[in-house]
Parts: C-alpha cells; structure tokens; sequence
C-alpha cells in the first residue's frame, strides 16, 4: 500500500510546527489528492506557527497558490513567495465578504481556524459560495462543537455540527413533499458530504434534479430471463488483483534486500 505522503511529511518535519489529530491525514489525503500537482488556490484558516502551510505547498505543489487566514497579526511573518496571509476575524462576514473578493474563485478551503460556532458558520455562509465547481470545503476539529469552552455540547442549537445535520436535509430536499422546503443554492451546488470524527467535508458541484430509471425484465418467473454469468473484463480484473497481491509481499521483500545492500 503507498504511504500517505501527508503523514509521511508530518514524521519527518523539522520546520515550524504542525499540530493535527492524526486521523485527519487520510481524510485529507483521501479528498484532495485529485487537486495535486495542479494550479488550484488554497486558503487555510488558522495559521498559528506556519508549520501546516509548508505542508499543503509540499502536498499540492509549487503551481498551487496558498493563502492563510489568522487573526494574529504575527502570522504575517511567515508570508513568503506563493504563500499569503491574511489578518482578520473569521466572525467579521465584512473582512470574509473583502477576503473572497481579493482571492477570486478557490478550489480548497480547510477550516481549522478560531472554533467558535459563529466564526465557522460565518466562514462557511461566505466563502462556501466562492468555491469552485469540483472543489472542497474541509472544515476540522468539529468535537468543540461538543466543548462547554467553546460554546458547545451535545445537541446544542448553534453550533457547526447542528448546522452541518440540518445541511443534510437541504441535500436532500429534491425529495421534500412539504410546502415550504425546497431546493436551493446549496442542494444545487453541493455534490455530497462527508462526516468524520471531528470533520465534515463538502464537495461542490452542479446538481440537477435527481430521476430514476429502469432496465430488464419485470418479472417473476426465472425462465423468462437469462441466467447471470461474469463479464470477461470482470473476470479479468479479478484476475489482475489476485496477481498484484501474490507479486505484492515478494516485491517487498525484494526492495527491502535491495535496501540493505
């Protein structure tokens, strides 16, 4: 199996620090990597020590843009080529509205900035609109929406992940039957989401109203249609895997023998 190349990055990072539940790595790994490589434009709320924006300009590239949003002013010093950051509160919707204005479009945001509900409900209300068809909004450490310290608690109206399960039913609301739920921006520009431990992400895309469709024979007598039988590419790619996993563990062996000189 390859490596993630987060996590791999974090074992061996001497720089400014980085400070992440480790879970995260594959999460982040497993919705970005498409963007790798590729002219996108990053922004990542919460800066703190600059440790985390070496990381993404490593993992996307040196074609990718990254920006930063903290409300330190010392952040500022870590600013270098291709990197920018930006001093202003996340709960201020004026600074956010000023802030997606200068960037333009953007293809990943990850929100690991202040924590307070209304600081992460305002980023998402106003940046969220900006993304780019096909990007991310990856938003972290949503178990303060658990925490008395940051305003939080189980079922607590008000905070992020209250607000990310109602979003669930505006995904959903093509189906609603009841006068006044209907579909709207957001269920026609949000191609899914996903729940983790303390991560919600959302992928953005165009939606169009969801239709059905049927094929085959309706009918319950099993003469009247054929028999099931394996496609020859199905049956090749069985046969593909089972060869990968037997080359597998002797291909290692022979790299680790290679490794030892």
């Amino acid at each position: 199996m390859t490596r993630n190349p987060l996590e791999k990055y974090f074992e061996n990072h001497r720089g400014r620090q980085i400070h992440k539940w480790v879970h995260y790595f594959d999460i982040y790994h497993r919705h970005l990597q498409k963007f790798r490589g590729r002219p996108v434009v990053v922004v990542e709320f919460g800066v703190q020590f600059g440790g985390s924006s070496q990381m993404w300009r490593e993992y996307f590239g040196p074609d990718a843009v990254v920006y930063g949003v903290d409300i330190d002013p010392r952040c500022k010093a870590w600013e270098e080529p291709g990197f920018t950051v930006f001093i202003g509160d996340q709960s201020d919707r004026a600074f956010l509205r000023r802030l997606v204005k200068e960037i333009g479009p953007i293809d990943v945001v990850i929100e690991d900035g202040g924590h307070f509900p209304d600081q992460q409900i305002a980023t998402f209300e106003v940046v969220y609109p900006k993304i780019r068809n096909g990007g991310v909004f990856l938003i972290e450490d949503l178990h303060t929406s658990y925490w008395p310290e940051y305003d939080g608690a189980l079922g607590k109206p008000g905070t992020f992940m209250e607000y990310a399960k109602a979003l669930t039913d505006k995904l959903n609301a093509w189906h609603s039957r009841e006068d006044g739920f209907e579909p709207d921006r957001f269920t026609r520009t949000t191609t899914s989401m996903h729940f983790y431990d303390s991560i919600v992400v959302f992928e953005k895309g165009r939606v169009v109203e969801p239709h059905h469709e049927e094929r085959g024979v309706q009918d319950w007598d099993a003469a009247a249609t054929e028999d099931f039988s394996y496609s020859v590419a199905s049956r090749r790619r069985s046969l593909a895997t089972r060869a990968r996993r037997r080359v597998g563990p002797a291909a290692r062996a022979v790299r680790r023998r290679l490794s030892r000189g």
